[in-house]
């Protein structure tokens, strides 16, 4: 050794090799041997208390500094909207350093609190990581109610799924009062190695049963944003009204908006005109116009990285978690009646028979003059116009009928998935009390919007296909093959005809749900055919729609509440050159990671909202506990079977155990379970009477007891006694599987 080194030698040399920061290869570097190698372990020593040099796992590091690879923990969006991640642990006393992520193409999207290792380096403008794989979630975090016990208390999850409860210390606690409901943190630990595992509450959100509390559970439970950052209202409220500048002036039109009574926002407008073109006698002109939501909400804006994080809008009977704030959701991207509203537009020409001959899209301004509900709609339609609805009839109303009868002559010979399933209602008092649970009613009306705005979806897929420009399709694949041969034998148990051995196509299915149509078991089979079939999602790979029997689809009429038809909007002002708030390239790139963020957000406020509506049906039904129902076995399992309510559409649970002492053989593909002695055979769509034995508002559940099967009693086993004990194991190991 020539010269012993320099702390500041050390230093620099710990900086610039990360990875061989031990005492053994600092002293290789230096040469360091002998009598010096304690002479370095000083420096070592004295260069840690000085904040030179840091003790980082397998050697020494900068104080701050990350190993080329480590354990992160993903954080928040930054404000050039992307993502950014944290080290999982960090033992220093400075704050940890915050990562760029960059995910390469095809990696799984990522979210707050996933647990990715990571390639880390130092960037210009700090450290970068490159994700190797997605580890998991972050920490598990539970809601539930907390029950207060001598020292801590327990917390009982809300999920239903859930049968475990988690031990909370008197120090963890944090004031939780018993019958709270709390989100808490699962701890490591757990007392003594044994008993419950532990958890530290983290939140205190009140009351669960306080009016209007129950959607909060789903919001909380699901991890749905629900309160908007300052940066993102301060963007909404600075927002406003757009000039007509190069916009097409559309004003002339009678383009109204058609949505239910209790619409919180009006995203589409439309109207129809008889075509003056001789060539096209007998035909239509659709418009369809959309808010121009794009117009607001700039790629890597504020509005931009919250409406991507939200991903879509989330529906509650109290409330609406939306996408976008209420200044631009509830005010200027709203199609308000009597008020210039920017929006891009498609006209589309129909034949006479309905079929699509051409369509073009314009970025406008339009004045609805009017705000109909569908019920609204429908009575002017059927001649009893009331006094909003009048001035509508000869200009509006009456045209836009007559291209839906045209456009239903093309969608009959389409043949779309014809499902018929109705949809609840649950009505609220203004306190949050559900007074009661309706369906809703069905009218031509909806089927009218509904079928435009397909129209309107399928003309900005083709569009943009033409232009050579990346979007988001909405995908719906075909059933898969289990799922279509277990459809085929539901079929034959119903005695109903199912196409066999050729490819299905949605004209079979039809077939069979014309087939059930007014049989008593017509909604159980449309239950069975919806799911059989494949979740919609969004991708940007076009593989068609098998529910609307299309080549081509994408979403386009809903910017408000969906981010998928954002991007679209963004892509055709790009594709027709409309301005500079178009996609970006960026957008673009990242395409197939928004797409699977944005169908994951989708679910995730599917699930909420299922979730939600089974906490009011519980709590609707709990003071009706001993009563008896009518309805419909739903579904089977081998733990049990659901049973859905006629008077209410409520599920609820049979379990497997209060059939009776015999055993019951589960067959998943035709649907039924089979009393290995009474021969009771219990299928899908068979008539029960059931008696209401449990309702739990907190989770949803809904257990009931099994009354009458098709009118007869459930027959019993032959011999009594008490089960064999191989049919007792059996079940407890079918138990632990479900």
């Amino acid at each position: 050794m020539k010269e012993f080194p320099s702390k500041d030698a050390i230093r620099d040399w710990v900086r610039d090799n990360p990875a061989k920061s031990g005492k053994r290869d600092i002293a290789r570097a230096f040469g360091i041997k002998g009598a010096a190698r304690t002479d370095l372990k000083i420096a070592l020593r004295e260069m840690q208390a000085d904040g030179m040099i840091a003790r980082k796992k397998g050697g020494f590091g900068l104080p701050g500094d990350l190993p080329p690879v480590m354990m992160m923990q993903v954080g928040d969006v930054n404000a050039d909207g992307d993502l950014t991640a944290s080290p999982l642990k960090w033992d220093e006393t400075i704050p940890p350093p915050v990562a760029l992520i960059l995910a390469r193409p095809g990696f799984p999207a990522l979210a707050p609190g996933d647990r990715i290792l990571s390639r880390l380096a130092r960037g210009t403008d700090g450290y970068e990581a490159r994700p190797i794989k997605k580890i998991g979630g972050g920490p598990e975090s539970i809601l539930g109610i907390f029950r207060a016990e001598a020292k801590g208390g327990r917390v009982i999850p809300v999920d239903k799924k859930s049968d475990r409860e988690w031990a909370i210390g008197p120090d963890d606690a944090q004031g939780a009062k018993d019958g709270e409901l709390v989100t808490v943190t699962r701890l490591d630990r757990r007392r003594g190695g044994m008993g419950l595992p532990r958890a530290r509450v983290v939140d205190r959100l009140g009351d669960p049963m306080a009016p209007k509390s129950i959607s909060l559970i789903a919001i909380h439970q699901h991890g749905i944003p629900d309160i908007f950052d300052e940066s993102t209202l301060a963007e909404a409220e600075a927002a406003q009204p757009a000039p007509l500048g190069k916009r097409t002036d559309l004003r002339h039109l009678p383009l109204f908006t058609i949505d239910p009574s209790d619409a919180r926002d009006h995203d589409d407008a439309i109207c129809a005109l008889a075509d003056p073109d001789p060539a096209n006698d007998g035909g239509h002109i659709v418009w369809v116009a959309i808010a121009d939501v794009a117009h607001y909400v700039r790629s890597g804006s504020a509005l931009d990285r919250e409406a991507r994080l939200r991903g879509n809008s989330a529906y509650f009977p109290d409330r609406v978690v939306p996408m976008l704030p209420d200044a631009l959701s509830g005010d200027l991207c709203s199609l308000h009646e009597g008020v210039d509203r920017p929006c891009i537009a498609v006209e589309i020409r129909l034949d006479r028979t309905g079929d699509k001959i051409g369509h073009r899209f314009v970025r406008a301004l339009m004045r609805s003059p009017a705000s109909l509900s569908y019920e609204q709609a429908q009575a002017a339609a059927d001649g009893a116009p009331d006094a909003t609805a009048e001035p509508l009839m000869e200009a509006g109303i009456t045209p836009l009928w007559a291209a839906f009868r045209a456009a239903q002559k093309a969608r009959a010979r389409r043949h779309p998935l014809d499902l018929d399933l109705p949809e609840r209602k649950i009505v609220l008092s203004d306190d949050g009390i559900v007074q009661s649970v309706d369906f809703r009613a069905r009218f031509d009306a909806h089927k009218l919007v509904e079928e435009f705005m397909v129209l309107a979806n399928v003309c900005a897929a083709e569009t943009l296909e033409d232009a050579r420009r990346p979007l988001p399709y909405r995908v719906h694949e075909e059933p898969s093959r289990e799922k279509t041969e277990a459809l085929q034998k539901m079929a034959d148990s119903a005695g109903l005809p199912l196409a066999k051995g050729q490819v299905l196509k949605t004209a079979h299915i039809n077939q069979l749900l014309a087939a059930a149509s007014g049989r008593d078991d017509a909604e159980t089979i449309n239950i069975t055919v919806l799911r059989s079939m494949t979740q919609a999602y969004y991708g940007p790979v076009n593989l068609g729609h098998f529910g609307l029997n299309l080549k081509r689809y994408a979403h386009f009429t809903s910017p408000i509440r969906r981010y998928a038809d954002l991007l679209v909007h963004r892509a055709l002002i790009t594709a027709h050159g409309w301005g500079d708030d178009g996609i970006t390239a960026e957008d673009e790139a990242t395409l197939a990671e928004i797409c699977t963020t944005i169908s994951e957000t989708e679910r995730r406020a599917m699930l909420a909202e299922r979730d939600t509506s089974d906490r009011y049906l519980s709590a609707y039904l709990a003071d009706r506990v001993g009563s008896t129902f009518e309805g419909r076995v739903s579904g089977v399992a081998g733990f049990g079977l659901f049973v859905k309510l006629d008077e209410t559409g409520a599920d609820g649970l049979v379990p497997i155990s209060t059939l009776g002492r015999e055993y019951f053989s589960h067959d998943q593909y035709r649907n039924t379970l089979t009393g290995d002695q009474s021969g009771a055979r219990i299928t899908l769509g068979d008539r029960v009477t059931v008696r209401l034995t449990e309702a739990v508002p907190i989770t949803g559940g809904l257990a009931m007891e099994l009354l009458d099967l098709n009118g007869k009693p459930l027959p019993r086993a032959k011999t009594g006694g008490k089960r064999p004990s191989r049919t007792r194991k059996i079940l407890r190991r079918k138990r632990r599987k479900s």
